[in-house]
């Protein structure tokens, strides 16, 4: 099963996964993403996700 990770040393905090995916991304009280299982989620949908973030912090994992 597939999962996303963050890479912590790239990653500000600027929530545009969680406005992307919220089906597998919520943001703490800081604004910093908690990831979730993407399961069945489309994997163009996870890739726009991935692609997407500015600091280039998000990446799927097998």
């Amino acid at each position: 099963m597939s999962r996303l990770a963050i890479d912590w040393t790239r990653c500000d905090g600027h929530g545009l996964c969680a406005r992307l995916l919220p089906e597998a991304i919520s943001l703490d009280d800081w604004g910093f993403p908690i990831v979730g299982e993407i399961g069945d989620l489309d994997r163009a949908v996870v890739g726009t996700a991935v692609a997407s973030c500015p600091r280039l912090a998000l990446r799927v994992e097998k």
